[in-house]
């Protein structure tokens, strides 16, 4: 019988399976490293320092790091080849000769707070197309007639359904603000339809939302900005949401207002189309990001993408997809620079804008 205490051997295959001798780390690899407190950071210096903390704090850096790249090409003089863009009709256009930048964004995130982010950056002219909800559009409007407040997600739905508020989350929108939306946008709807028959006006979703920008005129909106600046706004859903509602209840007041999306489809893919480069910040999924993807795919990809959600990839859902399955439809190109972040976007979505688009903003003034 053996002594318990006497030296055994080392069984050789768990040695192996434990020490698998490692590769030598590249010499450019990240190191990660967390930001140092014991210093006082500026908001940059934190921004800076979170390609190195690792998991969704790295995929933030990254998203900054891409969006810097997309306004440094925007930015820049290069000029475009005249055979790439000959079928471009509008001088403007024809002008665009850097990086195209698109931005997507969900209803939700127009009621909340990033709604005065993406005015921020359509007032700037630093984004060339917008892509919306039906609720990402009319939540603008209405926040201008009457605000929108903030509640609690266990609030109880049946006792706020007698109150006559709706809850977005945590967000709670009385029903009176779309009364006051009602009050405010059939009028238009008419006069709408009055230039179509006496003008033969040809209205699009687009050339809509245009239109009740100017109407609205209001500098806290997000389409009186569009509108003053000739950033188009394409909503491909446009029915689907209190805009729907308010067409429907127009057909029976005052019939014959038609909205051609035909036109836009062409209108949205060719801003893709005759690009020398383009980004895509999409946040949110649905029929935003297939959109924008869609119509980058008529010129073989975007260049750049910025993806900015919480959905997973697991049950197919194009909200959930990754930028490499984009890769694989040919709506994100192979040589691309490309990023998820998996994170609610009023975290993060102010924080890629502060370090970017504001920072160099306030730089130049």
């Amino acid at each position: 019988m053996s002594n318990s205490n006497e030296q055994q051997p080392q069984p050789t295959g768990a040695l192996d399976a434990v020490f698998v001798q490692s590769v030598e780390m590249p010499d450019d690899s990240v190191l990660i490293q967390g930001p140092d407190f014991n210093k006082k950071l500026s908001l940059s210096d934190l921004l800076n320092s979170y390609k190195k903390i690792g998991y969704q704090g790295s995929s933030l850096g990254e998203a900054i790091e891409i969006v810097k790249e997309m306004r440094r090409w925007r930015l820049s003089d290069d000029p475009i080849n005249e055979d790439e863009a000959k079928e471009y009709l509008d001088p403007e256009k024809r002008k665009q000769t850097k990086c195209k930048i698109f931005l997507g964004f969900t209803s939700n995130l127009v009621s909340s707070g990033l709604r005065e982010i993406i005015r921020f950056l359509v007032q700037h002219k630093m984004v060339d197309v917008l892509v919306a909800t039906a609720g990402g559009v009319e939540e603008d409007f209405i926040k201008c007639l009457a605000p929108t407040y903030l509640g609690d997600f266990n609030l109880k739905g049946s006792e706020l359904r007698k109150q006559g508020l709706n809850r977005i989350g945590n967000l709670l929108v009385p029903n009176n603000n779309y009364c006051k939306f009602e009050d405010w946008i059939i009028p238009i709807f008419d006069k709408m339809l009055e230039e179509q028959k006496s003008e033969n006006k040809f209205w699009t979703p687009s050339t809509m939302i245009e239109r009740l920008g100017k109407e609205i005129n209001d500098e806290s909106s997000i389409y009186y900005w569009a509108a003053k600046n000739k950033i188009p706004v394409y909503c491909p859903a446009i029915t689907d949401g209190s805009l729907g509602d308010m067409i429907y209840f127009h057909s029976y007041k005052n019939p014959g207002l038609v909205v051609d999306i035909a036109a836009d489809i062409r209108a949205m893919n060719n801003e893709a189309v005759f690009a020398k480069k383009t980004g895509m910040i999409i946040l949110g999924g649905g029929v935003i990001k297939h959109h924008i993807c869609n119509a980058n795919l008529m010129r073989n990809g975007a260049d750049y993408a910025v993806y900015i959600n919480t959905a997973q990839e697991f049950d197919g859902s194009d909200a959930g997809a990754r930028p490499d399955e984009a890769v694989s439809w040919g709506k994100i190109r192979a040589d691309s620079r490309s990023v998820k972040v998996y994170a609610d976007a009023t975290l993060v979505f102010p924080l890629i804008v502060a370090e970017t688009f504001a920072k160099e903003l306030h730089e130049s003034q």
